[in-house]
Formats: C-alpha cells, sequence, structure tokens
C-alpha cells in the first residue's frame, strides 16, 4: 500500500479518532482505498500521523457501518460490494426512506420547502452544464435535508449511514445514461408531494426513487462486471499467441 493518505491536521475540535475515522471513510468512497484492500494499522497510522490507537479504533467503527470487514487472525479489508449486498441495502433503505418522506410531509416548513426546491433547480442547472461534481455535492444536500425535515434524528443517522455503503458507486450511477435527468424528475415528484402535504404520496414517491435507483446501479455494476471480464478474456488471449 503506497502512500496516499494526507496527515491529519491536529487543529481540529473533534476527537482525533473521528478524524482519523473521516479520513479512511473518505479514501473508501473515493477508491484510495480499493476494495479487497487489507488495512494496515502501522502504515495507515504513519501516513496520517498519528499512533495505531485511533486507527484501530476507526477501523472498528467502519467495520460496524459496513465499509470494513474484520476477518479473524487476517486483519482487516476494505469491504467489497456484491449485487447482494446492494439489494440488501436498498431494501432497508426504500423502507426507511418511505417513512422518511412520510414525516417530512407532515413536518415540513415553508422556508425548508422552499430551500428544497432551490436545490431542484441548482441540480437542474448543474445537469445542464455536465458538472457531475456539483450534481453530487447538491444530490446529497439535498437529501440529507429530506432527512432533517422528518424531525427524527436517529432515522436520520440510520438513513445517513445506508447511504454513505453505497456512495462509492454514486456517481458511476449517475453516469449511467439518462439517469440524470430521470432522478431529477423523480426528486419533483417527492418534493411535490410533501408540498402538498400528500403523506401516502410521498411515500409512494420515495419507493419508486428507490426502486429506479436501485435498478440502474445494479444495470451499472453488471455493465461494469461485463467490462472487465472482457478485458480479463482479452489478456488471456494475448498471452496464448
Amino acid at each position: 500500500m503506497g502512500k496516499r493518505l494526507k496527515p491529519i491536521r491536529l487543529d481540529s475540535y473533534q476527537p482525533l479518532r473521528e478524524l482519523v475515522c473521516e479520513s479512511l471513510r473518505e479514501a473508501i468512497r473515493t477508491g484510495l482505498l480499493r476494495p479487497g484492500e487489507r488495512l494496515m494499522e502501522i502504515q495507515l497510522a504513519e501516513e496520517l500521523g498519528v499512533s495505531r490507537t485511533p486507527v484501530r479504533e476507526a477501523i472498528r467503527k467502519l467495520d460496524q457501518e459496513g465499509f470494513v470487514v474484520m476477518m479473524p487472525r487476517r486483519g482487516a479489508y476494505v469491504a467489497n460490494m456484491s449485487i447482494r449486498d446492494v439489494n440488501e441495502i436498498f431494501e432497508i433503505r426504500t423502507a426507511l426512506e418511505s417513512l422518511s418522506n412520510g414525516l417530512a410531509a407532515e413536518r415540513i416548513t415553508g422556508e425548508e420547502l422552499e430551500e428544497l426546491q432551490t436545490l431542484l433547480v441548482q441540480i437542474g442547472k448543474y445537469i445542464e452544464e455536465d458538472n457531475m461534481d456539483k450534481i453530487v455535492d447538491t444530490d446529497i444536500e439535498f437529501h440529507e435535508l429530506l432527512y432533517r425535515v422528518s424531525r427524527n434524528s436517529r432515522l436520520e443517522g440510520i438513513i445517513s449511514n445506508l447511504r454513505e455503503q453505497l456512495t462509492r458507486f454514486r456517481t458511476l450511477s449517475m453516469s449511467h445514461p439518462g439517469r440524470l435527468e430521470a432522478t431529477l424528475e423523480e426528486h419533483r415528484a417527492i418534493v411535490d408531494a410533501i408540498a402538498k402535504g400528500d403523506v401516502g404520496a410521498a411515500q409512494r414517491a420515495a419507493e419508486y426513487h428507490m426502486e429506479k435507483s436501485e435498478q440502474t446501479l445494479m444495470d451499472a455494476m453488471e455493465a461494469m462486471k461485463k467490462q472487465a471480464d472482457g478485458k480479463k478474456r482479452k489478456k488471456k488471449a494475448e498471452k496464448k499467441v
């Protein structure tokens, strides 16, 4: 494992173990730490400029969040995400997103509704500009606001945790042909239902959005797998020649 992580800045008010956890989580999300890669405490501690203790604590937390897998007598590894894993996460998320949207339809304020609508306009603008980084950031902001509007902090925390487990695939999913425009329309349907205070419609809109998001990601993962398999076959053929 080469040196890829930036040293932790020690001038933050956050506990060191939280800073280390955030750094490792972001490295997994962005692919700096790849699925299946072993996490070596000593090397990570050296790269981050900290002792092994906060690294060990961070790895344990990431194991609980699903980013890391702890193997008895073998150590910790960045979790691989299979299609079955994705399916299980979406099954749970669909139920919780439906609940969250229903609560939002009951509890949202006028100011929060305006903020959601503003974010939709921004996402549409970034789609026209083909600015994927801004699209992803604003999409995260949109969903986080939806969760806060539910006025249920425990529900917000659980959904956010599940959503984070799929963060590494967000750009892959959104890059799928036609998905950005479809996502924007699904978001509009959610906001329209919440604006009307229609709990049932808000829940159905959330469930539909999750169904389409899951299918798109499944299709993208399958296409990526076929591409990887094709490259492997090509290499084997070249070696035979």
